[in-house]
């Protein structure tokens, strides 16, 4: 039997505003556990919420982006439970009127198409405090207890794990571009829940769906869902199904690579939503919602215009728009009139490549884009080969310094000089008499024999293109 995949997210981005979601609070990262909490984020007796405006304006911003509806009027509930990261035994959320609803995202694969992936709403909550599990104890730290927390909720649109992860990416991407968010995973600034379930190609049925909670890595994000895909079809082709998979909330375990059952999954009513009696309806006034229109270029817009403007391929202009700081990598490098597809190669392939091998991302390059963008000018006014620009960025990766001393400390400066190249080729078509002879006789083929054994006889130092040219002149 074929199974079709049905995955929906909910993603939790934390908000960058200077303070919490309804107190004064800082919402700093890494300080002293417990530094930042107060009477309101604390939920002690008297103590009033004040919603923060800046959460409403980035909230709005993201709805814009993701052309959703932007709701003047919405409304805070409280949603109950316990958890002891949660002081107040309930949590401030937007359940029947968040403030973004009915957007949607395109998807991009590497061939330049996109799909459509609905987003049902955006709301706005308060985000809980941070266990901690050292040994026999759990340590609570309350400082995170409040943050502004956007969460958003796609329809159950995408069909592999794959394309939950590209979802992931763009919204990520968006987040960081519209400045809403520093988006750090690692941080858990940006996290997600995988809603996954699984049916037989054609069926139209919803089955039950499990959710795999608090995913904070692109590469863990997929690896969780193909497996809990996979114990879903095995489930199901053991004709074990319905004792395996119901409405539950997993967690995944990177170090094994499995999904293993947390608790059953609650429904809406569960929480027993109502409105918030401490705080009023919000109703955006017009210079909020004007506010929030004003968007900076974003990465599908980019993409086109890379495209259109540099000649870029949609797949070297979606890595490039895919990441922010690789935006503005590749912006810098453009400053200096380099040709386009030469400043993509050496950023995407050369550079990134380098980073990736050694765990370093593009925000710790140990090459700066002034840097590589020198070293690009000395491959294109043949200073040095492309072959001998890799040597010297290897060089430059490892040590820093100048492009220009690297380049005379390891010798790499490309022979130019017509006399040189002549001796060069002297020397190796006196000693190949024979195959001239050959290649005078239509073994063409032999031309790059001649030129090989030059760059040879000069130390892979000589002006290929010089060389080209003064072989042509004397052999045709």
């Amino acid at each position: 039997m074929e199974f079709e995949t049905v995955i929906g997210l909910e993603v939790h981005v934390q908000l960058n505003t200077k303070s919490k979601m309804f107190c004064s609070c800082a919402t700093s990262f890494g300080d002293a556990p417990n530094t930042h909490t107060c009477p309101v984020c604390l939920a002690l007796p008297g103590a009033l919420p004040v919603p923060n405006r800046e959460a409403f304006v980035k909230a709005a911003k993201l709805g814009n982006a993701i052309k959703a509806t932007v709701h003047k009027r919405s409304v805070f509930d409280r949603k109950n439970y316990f958890y002891p990261d949660l002081p107040k035994g309930y949590q401030i959320s937007q359940f029947t009127h968040p403030i973004v609803e009915n957007g949607y995202l395109m998807i991009d694969y590497d061939d330049g198409t996109q799909k459509r992936v609905g987003i049902t709403r955006a709301h706005l909550e308060e985000d809980a405090g941070k266990n901690i599990h050292s040994g026999a104890y759990s340590l609570v730290d309350l400082n995170r207890a409040g943050t502004p927390l956007l969460e958003i909720v796609s329809e159950p649109d995408m069909r592999s794990a794959d394309e939950a992860t590209r979802f992931l990416k763009k919204l990520h991407a968006i987040a960081r571009y519209l400045g809403i968010s520093d988006a750090n995973m690692q941080e858990g600034s940006f996290r997600c829940d995988a809603n996954v379930s699984i049916r037989p190609k054609g069926d139209p049925k919803l089955y039950p769906r499990v959710e795999i909670k608090n995913l904070n890595s692109f590469k863990f994000i997929q690896k969780a869902i193909d497996y809990e895909v996979a114990r879903q079809i095995e489930a199901w082709e053991d004709g074990d199904y319905a004792n395996k998979v119901w409405q539950e909330t997993r967690l995944y375990d990177s170090a094994k690579n499995e999904t293993r059952s947390m608790r059953g999954k609650e429904e809406s009513a569960d929480y027993r939503y109502f409105p918030d009696p401490d705080l009023l309806p919000v109703s955006l006034d017009e210079a909020t919602l004007e506010e929030a229109k004003k968007l900076p270029e974003l990465p599908d817009e980019k993409r086109k215009r890379y495209v259109e403007a540099f000649g870029l391929s949609a797949y070297d202009a979606g890595v490039i728009t895919g990441d922010l700081v690789l935006v503005g990598f590749f912006e810098a490098l453009m400053e200096h009139n380099l040709a386009p597809k030469n400043a993509v190669s050496w950023l995407t392939t050369e550079l990134l490549g380098r980073l990736n091998k050694s765990q370093k991302t593009i925000e710790n390059s140990p090459v700066s884009p002034q840097t590589l963008a020198k070293l690009i000018e000395r491959i294109e006014d043949s200073t040095i080969s492309a072959k001998a620009g890799k040597e010297a960025l290897d060089y430059l990766f490892e040590n820093g310094g100048e492009v220009d001393t690297a380049i005379e400390r390891l010798g790499l400066k490309q022979v130019s000089d017509d006399s040189a190249i002549e001796s060069a080729l002297d020397s190796v078509l006196s000693a190949n008499a024979a195959n001239v002879e050959r290649y005078k006789n239509g073994e063409t083929k032999l031309f790059g024999f001649f030129v090989g054994q030059i760059m040879k006889e000069s130390g892979g130092k000589a002006n290929p293109a010089k060389v080209n040219e003064a072989l042509r002149k004397r052999i045709g």
